[in-house]
C-alpha cells in the first residue's frame, strides 16, 4: 500500500461523462501506485472509447447529428490527488483542458527552469477558480462519486474474491456495464433496477385505483344530486329522499 504495509489490494479508476453519469472506460491498477502515475492509462482509454463511440454514430447514423463529441476528450476534471506540475503539463500535450485543484503548499514554489510547466498550472488554477471550473468540479463530486457508491458500495464490488488483475478487470467490466445498463433503463423506464420498478409498478396500479374510484365517486354524487332535483318537482313534499354516501 501506499504507506508501506502489505495488502492484497487493486485501485480502480471511473472515467465518467458529466453530462450523462456513464463510464466511460474503468482501468485497474495496483494500490500501491499514485494517482498522477496512473491517469495517462484512465486518460487513454477514455479517449479510446469516445473515438470509437464517434465513429459508431457516423458509421449507423450519418446525416444526424451525432450525439459524441467528435473531437474528442477536451475537458478533464479530477480532485486534488491527481495534481503536480507533470502532469498538468502531459495534459496540455494532449490538448485537453485540466480543471484539477491544487494542494495547500507552503512557501512559494521554485520554477527556475519549469517555464513552461509554470504557465501550464497557472492556466489550470486560473480554470479551477472560475465559475465554470467550479460547477465542473460540483458535477464531478456528483456524477463520479455515485458511480463508485453504485458499483463499490451498493454493488457490493469493494471486495471480491478472484485471483489475479485480468479476472478482477472482468468482473469489474461486467459490473460497470450492468451500471451503465441502469442508465438506460432509467432513462426508457423510469427506473434503473428490477426493484425499483417493480416499486413504480405498484404506485402505478395505486394511482389508477385511486383515479378510478375518485371518478365513481363523483358519478354517484352527480347522480344523487339530479335525483333529488326531480324528486323536488316529482314526488310528494311528505317523501324523503336520501342522498347515497361516497
Amino acid at each position: 500500500m501506499k504507506d508501506g504495509r502489505t495488502h492484497l489490494a487493486h485501485k480502480a479508476e471511473h472515467a465518467v461523462d458529466l453530462d450523462t453519469g456513464a463510464v466511460v472506460a474503468v482501468t485497474l491498477q495496483a494500490a500501491d501506485q499514485g494517482d498522477t502515475a496512473t491517469l495517462d492509462e484512465t486518460l487513454c482509454d477514455a479517449g479510446i472509447a469516445v473515438s470509437g463511440l464517434a465513429g459508431r454514430e457516423a458509421e449507423l447514423r450519418p446525416e444526424d447529428t451525432p450525439r459524441v463529441n467528435v473531437n474528442g476528450i477536451e475537458e478533464l476534471v479530477t480532485d486534488k490527488g491527481y495534481h503536480s506540475g507533470a502532469v498538468v503539463q502531459r495534459v496540455t500535450h494532449y490538448e485537453v483542458r485540466s480543471y484539477i485543484p491544487e494542494k495547500l503548499q507552503k512557501g512559494r514554489r521554485n520554477w527556475q527552469g519549469k517555464a513552461e510547466e509554470q504557465r501550464a498550472v497557472y492556466a489550470n488554477r486560473r480554470r479551477v477558480r472560475g465559475s465554470y471550473g467550479k460547477s465542473l468540479l460540483r458535477r464531478r463530486g456528483e456524477m463520479v462519486e455515485r458511480s463508485f457508491a453504485h458499483c463499490y458500495e451498493t454493488g457490493g464490488m469493494r471486495r471480491c474474491h478472484l485471483r489475479g488483475r485480468e479476472n478482477i478487470l472482468k468482473r469489474q467490466l461486467v459490473h460497470v456495464g450492468a451500471f451503465n445498463l441502469s442508465l438506460v433503463l432509467r432513462k426508457m423506464l423510469g427506473a434503473g433496477t428490477p426493484r425499483e420498478l417493480r416499486n413504480r409498478f405498484g404506485m402505478l396500479i395505486v394511482r389508477i385505483f385511486l383515479l378510478l374510484w375518485h371518478g365513481n365517486g363523483q358519478n354517484h354524487s352527480c347522480r344523487s344530486r339530479v335525483a333529488a332535483s326531480v324528486a323536488k318537482y316529482v314526488v310528494p313534499s311528505r317523501t324523503r329522499v336520501r342522498r347515497p354516501s361516497c
